[in-house]
Formats: structure tokens, C-alpha cells, sequence
């Protein structure tokens, strides 16, 4: 543990600069330092440093003084999840981790500075500096767009007429809805920055006229929802607040619902997983949550969402795991 942060580094910078796929391209005889060398991309000195920090993490080998990538570099070099989650972690989070401690001390995403000056990073997505902004939505994305394709059927299992998309971003899930069935009408919820994102890509693909933007801060307590939904869709949102925020968007949704109204909600619960490396992964994302993004969210275990969404008047009815990645969804109504 206390040297994972430099093997992280030097897993990097072997993979950014091309050894981990000099090694690939290798094949299973290997490659030697020596000629490693030879190419001229590397001095000698950053391939030994780089490549025996991978050897001790498991993500190189070396057999008869030939270096080879073993399983870890695999995947570095090849799953794009395994991509995704390095460029995030270094772009968005990595230098503001070190304000952590801070942070849980004082309620307040304070590493967010080595960014940008806003009090979350909600509000600042759309001006967040490169690499970090495009690190961030390939993050977010990624994880929820290999689940939209999959739960539309349950989206969709009640014939919703008027469905809100509340923390709605760019409109991703909206275009999907709006695609998958025509007679749906959107209501989309979100930051005006985000609605403004979600707006100019709802026109792009010619189904503006079914979308109805709301800007809303769901920070404010008053902030009312738009009623008579017959279904309220929520999708990696709530872990963006904390538990008492979470409870009163939970009443919110609850006012907002149809008489035979519905509640889905989609997120990524450590304690649902089926592999305990997921479990590790949900888990340590919560770091990010306090120290970067609002000082008091996390990912959290879903008897959390369970009992405060009971606390304000709804129930439980199913559960399905094994969504895209490592999501569940909630389907929850009135009690």
C-alpha cells in the first residue's frame, strides 16, 4: 500500500510511452533490454526504472533475460475499462487526492483546486481542463453506456407516456429513450450547463421536440420536480450527494410520481457485486466523491438508497443485478 501510488506512476508512464506494447508486439519470445534500447525511443535508464517497477506490480515478466508483458499488462494494453479507470484516476483525481485528509475533515471536495475554483465539480464539467474533462466523461460514460442497451426493456416494462431522466447530463440515456420508443415524452433534469450540453445533442439527432429541459439544482431543497411522472429514471445520480440530500431528492421524486408512477434507479453498489475486485474498485472510487467532486457522496451499499427512498414513502419492488459492468437497478414505487 504504501508504495501503490509509485508503481501506479511507473506502470504509466510504461504504458503512455509505448513499452507495455513494444513488449505486445514481442509476442511470447520477448524482447531484451538491449534491444529495447536499440529502437531509440527509450534511454536505458527510464526502461530499467519503468519495466522493473512493472515486473515487482506482475504487469511484465522476464524468462532467459527476454522481457514479456504478463496478464496485468494485458489488460492495461487491451480492456478499455482498465484504461479508463488509469486515465481517470491520473487526470481528474490524482492531485487532488492528496488533499483527502482535508477534505473529510471539512465536508468539502478541497482537492478540487488543482482543477479548478468551484465549490463542486458538477457545475464545472463543461470547463473542466484537458485531459481531466475528457478523463471524466469517458469515466462516466463508459460504465453507464454498456447498461443502457440492456435496461430499456425494464425502462420501458410499464409503457411510461411522460419519463423525467433526473441528473439527465448530456443526454445520453434521453436519446436512447427517445430513440426506443416513439410515443415517450422526456423530461430532462439537470445543472444548466449539462441541459445546455443535453440540448444541443437532443437537436442533433432531431428529437428536440419530444425533450423538456428543467434546470434544477437539486442541491435546493425547494427545488420541485415537474409532476405526474410515470416513471422517474435516476442513473449514477444520487451517489453524487450525500444521505440527506439523497433522502430529500427521494421526496421530491416521490411528489413527482403519477398516481401508478415508478421510481428506477441504476448505480454501481460495492456490496451487490458478484467479483470482490469490483467490490475494491466501487469502493475506493469513494475517495474521489470527497475529495474532488462534494466533500459528503461516495459510492454506497444499496440497503443505503433502500432505506432512505422508504423514508420517504416508497417501497421496494424488485432488484436486478448484473447490469453492463457492475450496475443493479431498483425498481421502486409508492408504499
Amino acid at each position: 500500500m504504501a508504495f501503490g501510488p509509485v508503481v501506479f506512476h511507473c506502470v504509466r508512464y510504461a504504458w503512455k510511452r509505448g513499452m507495455l506494447q513494444a513488449l505486445a508486439d514481442a509476442g511470447e519470445q520477448g524482447v531484451t533490454m538491449d534491444a529495447l534500447e536499440a529502437t531509440g525511443r527509450w534511454h536505458r535508464y527510464a526502461l530499467k526504472l519503468a519495466l522493473e517497477s512493472c515486473l515487482s506490480a506482475g504487469v511484465v515478466l522476464i524468462e532467459n533475460g527476454r522481457w514479456q508483458l504478463d496478464k496485468a499488462g494485458f489488460c492495461l494494453i487491451s480492456d478499455e475499462i482498465t484504461r479508463i479507470n488509469f486515465d481517470f484516476v491520473h487526470d481528474v483525481c490524482y492531485q487532488g487526492l492528496f488533499e483527502l485528509e482535508r477534505s473529510l475533515d471539512a465536508g468539502k471536495p478541497l482537492g478540487l483546486a488543482h482543477l479548478g475554483d468551484w465549490p463542486s465539480i458538477y457545475p464545472a464539467l463543461s470547463q473542466l481542463p484537458e485531459p481531466a474533462k475528457s478523463s471524466w466523461f469517458a469515466f462516466d460514460h463508459h460504465y453507464s453506456d454498456t447498461s443502457f442497451p440492456d435496461i430499456l426493456p425494464d425502462v420501458f416494462a410499464t409503457a411510461p407516456r411522460r419519463l423525467m431522466d433526473i441528473g439527465a447530463n448530456t443526454g445520453k440515456f434521453s436519446l436512447a429513450a427517445l430513440a426506443h420508443d416513439p410515443r415517450v415524452e422526456l423530461h430532462l433534469v439537470d445543472l444548466a450547463p449539462q441541459l445546455a450540453m443535453a440540448d444541443t445533442n437532443l437537436a442533433a439527432a432531431g428529437l428536440r421536440d419530444r425533450a423538456q429541459l428543467h434546470a434544477r439544482d437539486l442541491l435546493d431543497d425547494d427545488a420541485a420536480l415537474p409532476a405526474g411522472m410515470d416513471l422517474v429514471w435516476m442513473s449514477q445520480f444520487l451517489s453524487c450527494f450525500g444521505e440527506a440530500q439523497i433522502a430529500s431528492i427521494f421526496r421530491r421524486v416521490h411528489a413527482a410520481l403519477a398516481a401508478n408512477g415508478q421510481v428506477l434507479v441504476m448505480d454501481t453498489f460495492w456490496d451487490r457485486q458478484r467479483y470482490d475486485i469490483a467490490a475494491f474498485c466501487l469502493i475506493n472510487t469513494s475517495p474521489y466523491f470527497a475529495a474532488m467532486a462534494s466533500g459528503n457522496s461516495k459510492v454506497y451499499e444499496s440497503t443505503d438508497y433502500i432505506r432512505l427512498a422508504e423514508a420517504a414513502g416508497l417501497r421496494l419492488q424488485t432488484v436486478r443485478d448484473g447490469i453492463g459492468y457492475c450496475h443493479s437497478l431498483l425498481r421502486l414505487v409508492r408504499a
